[in-house]
């Protein structure tokens, strides 16, 4: 039977803004009683903020688990105390096995240590001994890509060195259970499809993961579960891309209600998808267009005024992103009101989508909404539900007149010749 890596029981965190703190540094202390001398302590504070409510959650061992939600939601609290950064004010939270965490570049990194120094401190710090960390470190720097730098403090590293360089180690000492929060938004593309590969071979060691991420395509390709929290609660916990979706949908209602109150020159009253017909639906076939609709009204003249629209998809990826701008130069920006149509053709892949809107100008936004509407295509994915497009592009394939080649002689076969077999006395080059 398996059993939990991770085991949360009604954990709670709360803080109290405006209060002293123990622990801080010389700085702070020599500040505030520079300003208490002066008359000008600040007040203290007694509103309290609790960053997470009784929070109940179990990880298997092995398993690899999303955490999503929006900003301030609890999710960054939630890895401190999983990480014993920070104590929880009621609850208990049990790891076990040992624990690797990523949550801000150069996490546990001396700026005065070189990068092999900080390479052994770190994993000192995990509990390895100093011949398994030998072991992996030339792995380790080959994947942080700083070879060159290794006996250079890490203070004269870039942000991106550093993040490399911490991720790897991190990822390579062999936790039982690896944590990594958002800090691999910091990295280029590249990176962080290493990174993300890297994550899958450690679930695959049969390891644990918890990965806190907006990407929600990557969390719907890293992780089996996923926990979404609002408000420092658990709104719901389970399979990954049923926790997604309902994640998405709530934020389309929330949104959705939230443009009411818009203030500034442009005023958003609405968006509808429509079929060609004119007809306002939630599910349309995929194999055929249909029309994003966009009611707003113009208050003050806006010079330069442009306007977006974009779908995303269930796993968050971005498949449409169309500006006014793109195909019209010279556009209306006189006060009135005004109804947008743009024609998506039949290329998307069927299943769930959101309606993101923007409206502004080159210097200027006045309105962002992630998530106006929802809607869904129905149809055969064809067995590839992760596309994100499908074309239908055509294929061409004919004989080719190239005379085929003569095949390359193998080593071992009577025709190699002398030069090209291999003696028995060399090794491979």
């Amino acid at each position: 039977m398996t059993s939990n890596a991770i085991e949360v029981e009604r954990l709670s965190k709360r803080y109290r803004l405006g209060e002293d703190r123990p622990g801080r540094s010389l700085r702070e202390v020599l500040a505030t009683s520079a300003r208490r001398v002066a008359g000008r302590a600040e007040p203290r504070s007694r509103e309290e903020l609790w960053a997470l409510r009784d929070i109940d959650l179990a990880v298997a061992e092995g398993e690899s688990i999303g955490v999503i939600g929006r900003n301030g939601a609890g999710k960054s609290t939630l890895l401190k105390i999983l990480s014993r950064i920070t104590e929880p004010t009621t609850g208990v939270a049990r790891m076990r096995g040992r624990v690797a965490a990523l949550l801000e570049v150069g996490t546990g990194f001396h700026p005065e240590l070189t990068g092999r120094e900080n390479v052994y401190l770190n994993g000192a710090i995990l509990g390895m001994s100093r011949s398994d960390i030998t072991r992996r470190f030339d792995d380790i720097i080959a994947f942080a890509g700083v070879e060159r730098f290794v006996e250079t403090p890490v203070k004269r590293y870039s942000s991106g060195m550093y993040l490399r360089l911490a991720f790897a180690v991190a990822a390579h000492l062999e936790p039982d259970i690896l944590i990594v929060d958002e800090v691999l938004a910091v990295g280029d593309a590249e990176f962080q499809t290493k990174c993300l590969r890297r994550m899958e071979s450690v679930e695959r060691e049969g390891r644990t993961v918890v990965f806190v991420s907006h990407n929600l395509d990557a969390i719907s390709r890293l992780c089996q579960q996923a926990v979404w929290l609002d408000g420092g609660k658990v709104a719901a916990v389970g399979p990954a891309h049923e926790v997604i979706d309902g994640y998405l949908g709530a934020q389309v209602s929330r949104d959705f209600a939230a443009r009411e109150h818009q203030e500034g020159p442009i005023a958003l009253e609405g968006v509808t998808v429509t079929d060609l017909t004119g007809r306002s639906l939630d599910v349309f076939r995929r194999d055929r267009p249909f029309l994003l609709e966009m009611q707003y009204t113009i208050r003050t003249p806006v010079p330069g005024l442009d306007l977006t629209a974009a779908l995303l998809n269930a796993r968050g990826v971005e498949v449409l992103n169309e500006h006014w701008s793109d195909t019209c130069p010279e556009r209306i920006g006189d006060p009135g009101r005004y109804v947008a149509r743009l024609e998506v053709p039949a290329v998307l892949n069927a299943g769930d989508y959101v309606v993101a809107v923007w409206f502004g100008t080159a210097y200027e936004t006045f309105i962002w909404e992630a998530a106006v509407r929802r809607f869904r295509l129905e149809g055969d994915v064809k067995t590839r539900p992760h596309r994100a497009i499908a074309l239908g592009l055509p294929w061409q394939v004919e004989p080719s007149n190239e005379s085929p080649r003569p095949p390359t002689p193998r080593y071992g076969s009577a025709s190699a010749s002398a030069e090209s077999a291999p003696h028995s006395d060399r090794g491979l080059e």
